[in-house]
């Protein structure tokens, strides 16, 4: 992984849990944090301006919520589309499938492990490996090792 480090562009309108994230993506020395964003049309614009290679988004926003993001990066004809995992307290199974269906790459339930979800970066992102491998992805760790707890 001597390339290009992997562009993380963070969507979450807790600004605690951003700086958390950011701090711990900015550890990775094949990774970087290329903005953040509290609500989903702060997200839109800051993506046109970085072009990504991650958007990790949560649902439950003001203005415009995840699903909404996703909803308008479809219509925006990308190519590439951005990789995109969510990272949610919301696990209700018709929020999780509608994510899915409109192109999140993994959903992950808070709390979570942090080395699971670079792993999974790693993993999505690997240009050694076949994105169609990658599987969806319901992660819920109970370890206490590197776990966020924020409930917000």
């Amino acid at each position: 992984m001597g390339e290009q480090k992997i562009k993380i562009m963070i969507v979450d309108n807790s600004k605690e849990f951003c700086d958390i994230l950011n701090d711990y993506i900015l550890m990775q020395n094949d990774m970087v944090v290329t903005g953040i964003a509290e609500n989903g049309i702060e997200a839109l614009k800051l993506f046109e301006e970085e072009q990504p290679d991650l958007i990790v988004l949560d649902i439950i926003m003001p203005i415009l919520d995840g699903l909404g993001v996703i909803e308008k990066l479809n219509t925006m004809n990308l190519d590439p589309m951005p990789h995109i995992i969510i990272l949610s307290a919301v696990g209700q199974k018709k929020i999780i499938q509608r994510a899915i269906s409109l192109g999140a790459d993994y959903y992950i339930v808070k709390p979570f492990d942090m080395e699971v979800f670079i792993k999974r970066i790693r993993k999505l992102l690997n240009k050694n490996t076949d994105n169609e491998d990658v599987k969806i992805s319901l992660t819920n760790s109970d370890k206490a090792k590197s776990k966020i707890n924020i409930s917000m």
